[in-house]
């Protein structure tokens, strides 16, 4: 790896990391790189990464291109793993919608385009499980290991502790399914933007198998921080008529875990 690196200078990306160390690698006439290391746990989520991004480079392409980024290289032992991808193109959905002229119904209406045919990939070729109940055992490996930071909590949960969130969560099961292959953590900050489209998602590391909502709860949680009617656009847009409200609360209480 290390002649690969070779001449790029380094910068630490600290949004969202979820705790692995991130660095945008730049070097004068070559593609960016991004380099991903994490220890213990998180050089799991790195493997996870690594293995979504192979199996998704076939079935997400955009603007005639994949719309992941390509695997550059991989490096792993017990305890650590290494991932060096290649920088996509664009600017993130929340940068998007940021911009002061921005159209913003017609960004909404361009993710929830992409979120349809990314709910479209069928299940049955999709290795991965990223269900609920799976996550909610997550949740709580997470909740009892003390790894919860709720300074960071969403605006609706502000203030509260860990233990409250777990209750608001749980007290929404059982809830019924729908499954689709989701991104996992399809946030404002891990999709990709040009020309008024998506281009490219990022952090797949949760990707596989689970509820819709996974994916609408957390977007249409970012998109409450521009106004309720974008989130209400993302619904009508995306073919939904009625929100599934007590899904909503549930997986927007389960991310916080993460």
């Amino acid at each position: 790896m290390d002649v690969l690196l070779r001449g790029y200078e380094w910068a630490r990306n600290t949004v969202g990391e979820a705790g692995a160390a991130v660095y945008r690698l730049h070097r004068a006439g070559s593609a960016g790189l991004y380099l991903k290391v994490g220890y213990g746990a998180v050089a799991g989520d790195i493997t996870d990464e690594l293995v979504r991004l192979r199996w998704l480079a076939d079935r997400v392409t955009l603007a005639g291109r994949t719309g992941v980024p390509e695997v550059r290289h991989f490096v792993a032992s017990d305890h650590a793993a290494w991932l060096l991808i290649k920088e996509l193109p664009g600017e993130t959905a929340r940068r998007s919608l940021q911009d002061s002229g921005a159209d913003r119904f017609a960004i909404v209406d361009a993710l929830a385009t992409f979120l349809q045919q990314f709910h479209a990939v069928p299940i049955e070729s999709c290795p991965f499980n990223s269900d609920h109940r799976l996550r909610v055992i997550q949740a709580r490996e997470r909740l009892a290991a003390g790894l919860v930071d709720s300074a960071d909590f969403d605006r609706e949960r502000a203030g509260w502790t860990a233990a409250q969130v777990w209750d608001e969560m749980i007290g929404s099961l059982p809830l019924t399914t729908d499954p689709v292959v989701t991104h996992g953590d399809f946030s404002l900050d891990n999709i990709l933007m040009e020309g008024g489209e998506v281009v490219g998602i990022i952090d797949v590391a949760r990707a596989g198998v689970a509820d819709r909502y996974q994916d609408l709860a957390v977007l249409s949680n970012g998109l409450r921080e521009f106004g309720d009617t974008l989130s209400e656009r993302l619904f009508k847009r995306y073919g939904i008529a009625v929100p599934d409200q007590r899904k909503l609360r549930f997986h927007a209480a389960l991310d916080e875990f993460f």
